[in-house]
C-alpha cells in the first residue's frame, strides 16, 4: 500500500509541534552501540524510516532491540556479533552502511563486507576521505564488484593503531567513521579538520559515557585514547534541528505562528540569523522557539551552505521555497553537495522564478567550481505558486514541496512519501494539528523492497502498516 498527500494551500499554520529526536544523531548512536557488549538505553528516539532501516541493519549483525515507539524508548545490546557481513540489500537504503566499516573494525578482527553508500540522490557521496583515514589507522580496505553491485572488503587482522589524521574536508561521515574505528585502536588517534556538527558532539558524548576517552579542541581537532573497557549507557537523543527549522520556515512562509517545542537556539544560530534577515520573526522560549510571520518578507539575501557552524545544507531546500515569497532577489550557493537543486524545476513549474548556474555565486569559490555542476541559484520573489501533482525525489526536497503546496493556490497531490518518511515523524498528524488542509490517501500498491526496509523481530513493534506508523 502506498500513500499520497492531498494538500489544499492557502491556510496559515498555527499551533504547537514537538520536534522529534535527531535522525542524524540516533542512527549514528545505534551504530556506535555496536562497539560494546553492554546494554544501551536511548530516549527521545524518533519513529522514522532511517531509524527503522538502521535497526534492521544492526539486528542483522547480532543486535537485540526492544523499542517502545509510543514512549520513544529503545534498549539495545549486542552481546556478540553473529556476522561481519552487511547484506547487499542495504546498499541503497541510507548512508549508514558505510559507517559500519569503522564500527566493525573497532569490534572485530574478522573480515568485513559492507555495501556501497545509499541515501538520497543529491550528488556523489565520495568515501575516499573515509577509506584514507581508516587505512591510516591500519585497516586494509578494497573495493570489489559482486553480483553487479559494489562492496567494500575490509579487515584489521592485527588491530588498529592510533595515528594523526588530517581530513582534506571536514566530512561528517568521514569524521564519524574515523571516531568509531579509533575508540578501540591502540594508542591515541588525533583527527584534524574534523566535522563538529551537533550530531558529532552527540556521538562524542555518547562514546564518553560508553567508556571512550575523547576530547574536542576549538580548532576542529578530536583526540581519542583507545580503550576496550565499556559500560552500560543511558542517553537522550537531541532534538532534530533540521525538523525544527523546517517547521519554522513553514510557519513563516504560510503567514502563520507555530511554537516548535525542542528547537534549540544554539544549534540553529546561523539559520535564525538568515530567517531574521528575510523578515521572519521568532521568540526563543525556555523549551523551544516560536516562529511567526510579521509583515512582508524581503529578499536580498546571500546564503552559502557549509559545514557547521555554517548554514546546513539540509536547511537549503525549504529556505529556497521561503525566498520565493520574499520581495526581491536572493542568491543561494550550495557548497556541500553538487546536485541539490534539481527540485527547483518543479518549483518553477508551480510559478517560482529560480535560475540555476554552474558557477560559484557567492563570496568564495567552492570545491565544485568549474566542474559543470549547477550548484548556485538566483531566486526572484515574491511569486504566487499554483498547485500541481508532485513526486518527491529525496527527503529534504520532500519537505520543500510540502511547504510549496501549503503556500500554493489550489490542491496538490504529493507522492513518493517513503522518502520523507525517512526523516519526519508523524508528519501527517503534525500538519493536521497545525490546521493544514491535508488528507492522506492510501492506494493498494505495495512498496518495492528496494524503497524501504523494515526491521525484523523488534520487541513491542506493532504489526501495522508502515504508512500508518509514520503518518
Amino acid at each position: 500500500m502506498t500513500s499520497l498527500l492531498k494538500i489544499t494551500g492557502g491556510t496559515s499554520l498555527k499551533g504547537h509541534v514537538k520536534t522529534a529526536g535527531a535522525k542524524n544523531a540516533m542512527t549514528k548512536l545505534l551504530v556506535a552501540s555496536l562497539l560494546s557488549d553492554k546494554k544501551c538505553t536511548f530516549y527521545n528516539v524518533p519513529n522514522i524510516g532511517d531509524v527503522e532501516v538502521t535497526v534492521a541493519l544492526c539486528q542483522e549483525l547480532g543486535m537485540e532491540v526492544s523499542w517502545d515507539k509510543e514512549m520513544g524508548v529503545m534498549e539495545v545490546i549486542t552481546k556478540e556479533l553473529k556476522t561481519s557481513y552487511v547484506p547487499q540489500r542495504f546498499s541503497g537504503s541510507n548512508r549508514i552502511p558505510i559507517l559500519m566499516i569503522g564500527a566493525l573494525l573497532s569490534r572485530t578482527d574478522q573480515d568485513i563486507i559492507v555495501p556501497t553508500a545509499g541515501g538520497c540522490l543529491i550528488g556523489k557521496r565520495p568515501v575516499d576521505f573515509h577509506i584514507e583515514a581508516l587505512e591510516k589507522l591500519g585497516a586494509t580496505i578494497e573495493y570489489r564488484v559482486m553480483k553487479r553491485e559494489g562492496a567494500y572488503f575490509a579487515h584489521a587482522h592485527h588491530g588498529l593503531k592510533g595515528t594523526t589524521i588530517t581530513l582534506n574536508y571536514p566530512s561528517v561521515g568521514a569524521t564519524e567513521n574515523t571516531i568509531l574505528a579509533a575508540v578501540t585502536a591502540k594508542g591515541t588517534t588525533v583527527i584534524r579538520n574534523a566535522a563538529t556538527e551537533p550530531e558529532i558532539i552527540e556521538l562524542i558524548l555518547f562514546l564518553q559515557k560508553l567508556g571512550a576517552i575523547i576530547t574536542l579542541d576549538a580548532d576542529r581537532t578530536i583526540r581519542i585514547q583507545g580503550t576496550r573497557r565499556f559500560h552500560a549507557v543511558e542517553h537522550t537523543v537531541i532534538p532534530d534541528r533540521i525538523e525544527a527549522a523546517s517547521w519554522g520556515m513553514a510557519a513563516v512562509s504560510t503567514r502563520g505562528r507555530v511554537f516548535v517545542e525542542g528547537a534549540q537556539h544554539l544549534n540553529m544560530l546561523t539559520f535564525l540569523n538568515h530567517l531574521r534577515e528575510v523578515g521572519g520573526r521568532f521568540d526563543v522560549k525556555s523549551n523551544g522557539i516560536e516562529f511567526f510571520y510579521d509583515g512582508p518578507l524581503k529578499a536580498g539575501l546571500h546564503i552559502e551552505t557549509d559545514v557547521h557552524p555554517g548554514f546546513v545544507t539540509d536547511w537549503q531546500q525549504p529556505f529556497v521555497v521561503l525566498l520565493t515569497q520574499a520581495a526581491g532577489t536572493s542568491v543561494v550557493h550550495e557548497t556541500v553537495y553538487e546536485n541539490r537543486f534539481g527540485y527547483t524545476e518543479t518549483l518553477n513549474e508551480m510559478g517560482a522564478e529560480i535560475a540555476a548556474f554552474k558557477y560559484c555565486l557567492g563570496g568564495k569559490s567552492c570545491r565544485f567550481a568549474s566542474m559543470g555542476h549547477s550548484h548556485s541559484v538566483i531566486v526572484k520573489g515574491a511569486t504566487p505558486l499554483v498547485a500541481r501533482d508532485i513526486q518527491i525525489p529525496d527527503l529534504r526536497a520532500g519537505f520543500a514541496y510540502i511547504m510549496a503546496a501549503l503556500i500554493a493556490s489550489g490542491t496538490s497531490h504529493i507522492s513518493g512519501l517513503q522518502f520523507i518518511m525517512r526523516g519526519y515523524e508523524n508528519l501527517y498528524q503534525k500538519l493536521i494539528n497545525l490546521g493544514a488542509q491535508v488528507e492522506l490517501i492510501r492506494e493498494e500498491k505495495a512498496l518495492e523492497p528496494s524503497q524501504f526496509y523494515l526491521p525484523t523481530e523488534v520487541k513491542r513493534l506493532e504489526p501495522v502498516l508502515v504508512q500508518e506508523r509514520f503518518f
